[in-house]
C-alpha cells in the first residue's frame, strides 16, 4: 500500500545497522539475561532447600520440599511475572517506554538480593518469605517483557528488526547458562571447602550447615547483571515511534533519534499538537480493534500460552526427568552439595548444546525464513520429539539408551528456541499499533506466563499422578495445538511496523479544497 510516512519513521526503517543498535540489544538483553537467571536458578536449589529445611530424622531418603511448597517456590515468580506484564505493558503505553523501563530493573535488583536474605524461625516461614520476594521479583521481570520487546522493535530498521528483537530474547539463553555455571562454581567451592559423606552413610552429616549459604548466593547473584546496566537504561531516549505516533511530537522524535543514530533527519512539520488525540485513535476494548487485530491478539496469546506450558515444564522439571532415567545419581548416594553440582552440570550441558544454539539459530535466520515458518517448524518438531520420547518411554529408561534420551530431550529444547519460544516474543512487538503495542505484548506475554504456571504447577502433580510418560504425551498434544494456532499469526518479515498495524496512512494531497491547495497529510489511524 503506498504511504507517506513521517520522515523520522522512514529514516528509522531505512537506517543502516549501527553501533547504537548493538548497544540497545545489550541494554535490553541484560534485562532478559537477569530474567532467565532469576526464573530458572530456583530449579537448581529446590532439592537443596528440601534437604536443609525438610529433613526427616530416620528417613532413608533426603528431605524434599512438600509438593505444595515446591509448587509455590517454583511457580510464585510466574504469578508476579504475569501481573507485571499486564501492569507495565499498560503503563508503557500510557507514560512512555523510557519512564517505566528503569523501575522494572530496580525492582529486579532489590528483590534478587532480598530473595537470598529470606528469613524465619521455621522452615515454612523461610519459604513464605522467599515466595513473597520472588513474587515481586517476578513482577519486575514481567515489566521487562513488553518494554524490552517494544523498545527494540521501535529502534530497529525493518530489514533486521526480527534479528534484533530475537537477539534481546536470546540473552535468556545466556541467563540460563549463567545460572548453571554460578551454581557449579558456588557448590563446587563449598564442596571442596566443606567435604561431607553421602546421605546413605550419614544422613545428618551429608548436609553441612554452610550449605545454607549456597542457595542464597546463587539467588542473589541475579542482581549483578541488572545493576550493571541500570545507568545505561536511564540514558536511553524515548523511542521515536512512541514520541511521534502516541505523544504526537514529531520534532522531539527527530531530535531524540539524531542524538543516538546516524540518520539524516530534516525538521518535521508538526501535524498535530503534542498530546492531541484524534477521533480515530481506537482503544483496546473497541469493536474496531477487535475487527482489525482481535484474531492477531488471539493468535499471539494462544501460541505463547501453549508454548510455555511445554517449555517451562521441561525447564523446571528436567532434573526430575534426568533423575528418573538415571542421568543424575540417586539422591541418597550424594551429599547435599554434590546434588546441587550434579543438577547444575546437567542443566548447563543442556543449555550449552541445545538451548543457547537454538536462540541464535533464530537470530540468524528469522529475517530470512520469516516468523511464521520458524514458529510452525518449531512446534512441529517439538510435537515429534515429545511423542518420540513418550511412546517408547520404557526403551529410553534402559541404561544403554539414556544418552539417546538426553539427545532427543535436548532437541525439544533446540526446536522450542529455534521456533516458538523466540517468535512468540518477537511478533507481538511488531503487529499492533504503537499506542497499544506494549499493552498487547504484555497481554500476550501474560498469557504465556499463565501457561508457565500450568506447566509449573500442573506438570509437578501430573508427573506424580500419571507418571513422566503420560505427561510427555500431554506436552506433545499441547505442542500440536500450538502448531494449529500459529495460523492465526501474520507474517511481519520485511514490513515496517506501521504497515503491519495499518497505523500511518497516506491521504493524497495536492487536491484543491475550497479554492486552495492542501499539503499531503499524515493520518494517524
Amino acid at each position: 500500500m503506498p504511504r507517506d510516512n513521517l520522515q523520522v519513521l522512514n529514516a528509522l526503517d531505512g537506517a543502516k545497522t549501527q553501533w547504537y543498535h548493538f548497544t540497545a540489544i545489550i541494554i535490553a538483553g541484560m534485562g532478559f539475561f537477569t530474567d532467565a537467571y532469576d526464573l530458572f536458578c530456583i530449579s537448581l536449589v529446590t532439592k537443596l532447600l528440601g534437604r536443609i529445611y525438610y529433613h526427616k530424622a530416620g528417613s532413608s531418603t533426603p528431605g524434599s520440599l512438600p509438593s505444595n511448597v515446591a509448587a509455590a517456590v517454583n511457580g510464585v515468580a510466574f504469578c508476579g511475572t504475569l501481573t507485571g506484564q499486564l501492569f507495565f505493558g499498560w503503563l508503557g503505553d500510557k507514560l512512555g517506554r523510557k519512564r517505566v523501563y528503569g523501575i522494572t530493573l530496580l525492582l529486579m535488583v532489590i528483590c534478587s538480593l532480598a530473595s537470598g536474605l529470606s528469613f524465619g524461625r521455621h522452615p515454612n516461614d523461610v519459604m513464605a518469605t522467599l515466595c513473597f520476594f520472588r513474587f515481586w521479583l517476578g513482577f519486575g521481570i514481567g515489566g521487562d517483557y513488553p518494554l524490552s520487546a517494544t523498545i527494540m522493535s521501535e529502534y530497529a530498521n525493518k530489514k533486521t528488526r526480527g534479528a534484533f528483537i530475537a537477539a534481546v530474547f536470546a540473552m535468556q539463553g545466556f541467563g540460563i547458562l549463567a545460572g548453571g555455571m554460578v551454581a557449579i562454581i558456588v557448590s563446587g567451592a563449598f564442596k571442596a571447602q566443606y567435604p561431607s559423606p553421602p546421605y546413605f552413610k550419614n544422613p545428618n552429616g551429608s548436609t553441612v550447615p554452610e550449605a545454607d549459604y549456597v542457595w542464597r548466593i546463587i539467588l542473589m547473584f541475579g542482581a549483578v547483571p541488572a545493576l550493571l546496566t541500570y545507568y545505561w537504561r536511564m540514558k536511553m531516549p524515548e523511542t521515536a515511534r512512541y514520541t511521534a505516533l502516541v505523544a504526537k511530537d514529531a520534532k522531539q522524535a527527530a531530535a531524540d533519534m539524531s542524538k543516538v543514530l546516524q540518520v539524516d533527519l530534516e525538521e518535521e512539520r508538526q501535524l498535530e499538537k503534542p498530546g492531541e488525540k484524534r477521533g480515530n485513535d481506537f482503544g483496546l476494548f473497541t469493536t474496531k480493534f477487535l475487527s482489525k487485530h482481535g484474531l492477531h491478539l488471539l493468535g499471539t496469546a494462544s501460541t505463547w500460552f501453549l508454548l510455555d506450558i511445554a517449555f517451562y515444564s521441561q525447564n523446571l522439571f528436567q532434573k526430575d526427568i534426568f533423575s528418573a532415567i538415571g542421568w543424575i545419581p540417586k539422591a541418597k548416594t550424594m551429599n547435599a552439595l554434590e546434588e546441587v553440582y550434579s543438577i547444575a552440570r546437567a542443566q548447563t550441558l543442556i543449555a550449552l548444546f541445545s538451548t543457547v544454539p537454538g536462540y541464535w539459530f533464530t537470530v540468524a535466520l528469522i529475517d530470512k525464513m520469516g516468523r511464521f515458518r520458524i514458529q510452525l517448524m518449531g512446534f512441529f518438531f517439538m510435537t515429534l520429539f515429545m511423542f518420540a520420547l513418550a511412546i517408547p518411554y520404557h526403551h529410553w529408561t534402559l541404561p544403554n539408551n539414556r544418552i539417546g534420551f538426553v539427545i532427543m530431550y535436548s532437541l525439544t529444547f533446540f526446536f522450542s528456541n529455534f521456533g516458538p519460544n523466540a517468535t512468540t516474543f518477537v511478533v507481538p512487538a511488531e503487529i499492533f499499533p504503537a499506542r497499544l503495542r506494549s499493552t498487547c505484548h504484555g497481554i500476550s506475554a501474560a498469557s504465556g506466563k499463565a501457561g508457565a504456571m500450568v506447566g509449573a504447577f500442573g506438570f509437578l502433580y501430573a508427573a506424580d499422578a500419571i507418571g513422566v510418560q503420560k505427561s510427555l504425551i500431554i506436552l506433545g498434544v499441547i505442542s500440536f495445538l500450538g502448531m494449529l494456532f500459529t495460523f492465526l499469526v501474520p507474517e511481519s518479515k520485511g514490513k515496517s511496523l506501521e504497515e503491519m498495524s495499518g497505523e500511518v496512512e497516506q491521504e493524497n494531497g495536492n487536491q484543491t479544497q475550497g479554492g486552495r491547495q492542501s499539503n499531503t497529510e499524515i493520518r494517524i489511524a
